[in-house]
């Protein structure tokens, strides 16, 4: 736990620093998350120890039950809300809280961070490199999640990467990229395809 923990401040800590030197133009540029643009990604950041059982229960019902609207409204909202220097204090103020969203835990905070910095940095053309880790332990964990849809859609694939040594799941076809480029897929953004190569390719289901 204390070290997990310690993984999630230091990569909220850096998702800081990269908002504090993005351009104002940059703020409204689309992330890799469909319909989100890079305020909307980072006032998404400054939820995950703030938001409540009763926020969630609300925003559910609001979002008639899709997990994914109640998500998209309650960022937009907070980005509408609060400046982008605010936001950006929020996430650094709360980096080393042990808060987290109703039914998640401290491994689901670390692989927010560490895709959602990835999700505004590669459209911005801004490299990001990933703590190999941290990096694997969220990956490992999405991977083998229920919750994250990961199960379907890497069945029959087993993922290795190109840059660490490191490989995960079963299956007649391979699928190589760069670890950065797994943990995307395994979060379902298409944009993991993108250095991938080998036969389990062809049986992502994005």
């Amino acid at each position: 736990m204390n070290e997990i923990m310690g993984w999630v401040e230091a990569e909220r800590l850096s998702f800081a620093d990269l908002l504090d030197d993005l351009r104002d133009d940059e703020w409204t540029v689309d992330s890799l998350c469909a319909g989100w643009t890079v305020q909307d990604v980072a006032a998404h950041l400054t939820l995950s120890t703030r938001l409540t059982l009763g926020m969630a229960i609300w925003g559910a019902i609001k979002a008639r039950g899709s997990f994914d609207r109640m998500e998209a409204d309650l960022a937009r909202k907070r980005a509408t809300r609060f400046g982008r220097a605010e936001l950006i204090e929020q996430i650094r103020s709360t980096a080393g809280s042990e808060r987290h969203a109703p039914g998640s835990s401290p491994i689901d905070c670390l692989l927010d961070a560490l895709v959602h910095g990835q999700d505004i940095a590669r459209p911005l053309g801004r490299p990001r490199p990933m703590p190999v880790e941290p990096t694997i332990a969220a990956l490992e964990h999405v991977r083998t999640s229920a919750f994250y849809g990961a199960r379907k859609r890497l069945r029959g694939v087993k993922l290795v990467a190109t840059d660490v040594d490191w490989s995960g799941g079963e299956g007649p076809d391979e699928l190589h990229a760069p670890l950065a480029d797994l943990i995307l897929l395994a979060s379902g953004r298409p944009a993991g395809l993108t250095n991938a190569t080998g036969p389990g390719r062809a049986r992502i289901a994005l």
